[in-house]
């Protein structure tokens, strides 16, 4: 049994990270070189460093440009990286995803394009179609964040607002050799989802794009309402030529990180049970379960034994009710901790592991048996918290955020309910 249960749910949150680390899970997966120009393009939060690594183990020439979040940029010496706004999108991110599709257009058979993506490439490709302008993208972005539809829904909406994303990408770089190597940062790790695909083909139609809008009442711009009622500019399909000669590699996903975290609990004699790669769900609702299954396994012992952890990743989401601070994992510690009330030896982390919690300056948070009286002592109720989206300031009060900085990978959240 571990002296300190914090630090080992810290161990194992770093772990999980390391284990989608671009330096490690890039390098084995690379194409071997064309006999024409190579060129690099991509788009995430893990965009920069994948590129770092690409340049460190790349034998021939080599240029390109990949976009990443402000503050996610690491030195690249033949390889420009431009940095933009997540979660909503910005102009600096409209001009380097117009740029990316400069640089691909006009390449031949003997080129090869090398594209880089990564969670957080759907915003930062903001690139609008052509009846369409960044503010209305950026007005559809902000009412997709609050409206509690999950990663699939809103990007099915994008690719359908977008020049770059949903294949289109792949489109303007045929006929020369495309491979797409991908950090998965969600449920079911699917190329067509991940930054709104832009190298692979789009199975959703502009149908099902309304159908999203009218799901989630939202409301559009005039120009996008056109859009998505009138156009026939519709995405590329599986099946169709432009996708003849590309290649798409997963190199790290979420299951992938849990397994690191899992292997950590076994080496400090606790028992992994890892629940789930891909949950969904509000983040509240998703800690009301889990919370269940920690009592069970306190009471009763199934479905593991403690000492155990249960681990999870996925992304839940976040209705947006109340003014305060804080994303969707803060608001699942929140629930949690509401629902636990306190109970002894049970001890819990979710963080993002890309550092950044919603738009937060931390990844997530860490839940203790004394949370709640700690927040308490400071006049900060958690049911109150809850009630007003503020899982930041709960955990702000009870001493327990989670934070790292940028870590420049990305494959979703990770959450671990450690039960002594």
């Amino acid at each position: 049994m571990p002296e300190d249960p914090e630090s080992l749910l810290r161990a194992m949150f770093d772990a999980a990270r390391k284990a989608a680390d671009p330096a490690a899970c890039v390098p084995p997966h690379l194409p071997k070189p064309p006999k024409g120009r190579t060129v690099v393009v991509g788009a995430g939060k893990a965009a920069a460093s994948m590129a770092q690594a690409v340049e460190r183990n790349w034998a021939g020439a080599i240029e390109g440009l990949v976009v990443t979040r402000y503050g996610h940029a690491v030195p690249c010496e033949r390889i420009a990286v431009v940095e933009a706004s997540h979660p909503v999108p910005d102009a600096a991110g409209e001009r380097a995803a117009a740029q990316i599709l400069e640089r691909v257009r006009g390449l031949g058979p003997d080129d090869l394009v090398l594209c880089l993506i990564s969670g957080g490439g759907s915003a930062l490709l903001s690139l609008p179609a052509p009846d369409l302008t960044l503010a209305d993208k950026q007005a559809v972005n902000q009412a997709l964040l609050r409206s509690g539809a999950n990663i699939a829904e809103m990007n099915c909406v994008r690719k359908h607002l977008s020049a770059i994303k949903g294949g289109r990408l792949a489109a303007a770089v045929a006929p020369a050799r495309l491979v797409s190597l991908l950090i998965s940062d969600v449920p079911g790790d699917d190329p067509a989802v991940i930054a709104s695909g832009p190298t692979v083909p789009d199975p959703t139609t502009f149908a099902d794009a309304r159908a999203v809008v009218e799901k989630y009442r939202i409301e559009l711009p005039p120009a996008v309402a056109r859009r998505l009622r009138d156009s026939g500019d519709e995405t590329p399909k599986p099946g169709d030529a432009v996708f003849a000669n590309t290649q798409t590699v997963m190199v790290a996903t979420p299951q992938m990180a849990l397994e690191a975290a899992a292997k950590v609990a076994r080496q400090a004699g606790i028992a992994p049970l890892i629940l789930g790669d891909a949950i969904e769900g509000e983040a509240r609702e998703v800690a009301t379960v889990m919370a269940g299954v920690a009592r069970q396994v306190r009471r009763h012992n199934q479905p593991a034994k403690a000492p155990c952890v249960l681990l999870s990743g996925g992304e839940t989401t976040v209705t947006v009710r109340g003014r305060g601070r804080g994303g969707r994992n803060a608001e699942f510690l929140t629930a949690l901790a509401v629902v636990l009330d306190g109970a002894e030896a049970i001890y819990a982390l979710a963080a993002d592991t890309d550092g950044i919690d919603g738009s937060e300056d931390n990844a997530g948070a860490l839940l203790a048996p004394q949370s709640l009286a700690r927040a308490a002592a400071r006049g900060v109720s958690a049911k109150a918290a809850l009630a007003n989206n503020d899982g930041y300031g709960f955990f702000q009060a009870a001493g327990g955020l989670v934070t790292t900085g940028p870590t420049l990978t990305n494959v979703n959240d990770f959450r671990a309910i450690l039960i002594l």
